[in-house]
């Protein structure tokens, strides 16, 4: 039997808890898990590229071992990474309308471009729907408490970095 191969692509900049929901839930779906970590300048990540992939891998090490979980960066179209690690499924999570409306087109254009992968969308925990990674750092840089959308050890390495002036 084939393996299905699942991508969970995004920036992680902080992972949060939405994330992790969302990460729980997709590894029931496929044999084989790639959380693809964005490489994207544009975004202006408060955490570097490596301190992204850490944190995921220290997730990924953490969660049963019954299927494969692999954290690997990626730059550039996400179509061409789904095709360089063999996936047939992209996992996203939805939020709100929002994020409906532009995961709607990038669905569009995905398909346009590659017909044999399929997007799922799997709807966030209504604990986490209001939780963003902007979010979360801008509350972080404001002084306030966000020890109930991310891990304590994200929010640790969020809080150094507010200290450290970086965020």
């Amino acid at each position: 039997m084939a393996t299905r191969v699942g991508i969970y692509p995004g920036t992680f900049d902080p992972i949060h808890n939405g994330h992790t929901d969302i990460i729980g839930r997709a590894v029931k779906l496929v044999d084989k898990l790639v959380i693809g970590v964005a490489i994207n300048a544009g975004k202006g990540p408060l955490f570097t590229l490596e301190e992204r992939v850490a944190i995921l891998s220290e997730l990924a090490a953490s969660l049963p071992k019954d299927i494969e979980i692999v954290v690997q960066p990626y730059e550039g179209l996400l179509i061409h990474f789904a095709r360089e690690v063999g996936a047939s499924i992209i996992v996203r999570g939805l939020r709100a309308v929002a994020d409906f409306e532009y995961e709607f087109q990038m669905t569009a254009m995905n398909q346009q471009l590659d017909r044999e992968i399929e997007t799922v969308f799997l709807m966030a925990d209504p604990r986490h729907q209001a939780v963003s990674s902007k979010l979360v750092k801008e509350i972080a840089i404001l002084g306030g408490e966000v020890g109930k959308f991310v891990s304590p050890a994200v929010k640790d390495a969020l809080m150094a970095k507010v200290a450290a002036g970086q965020a």
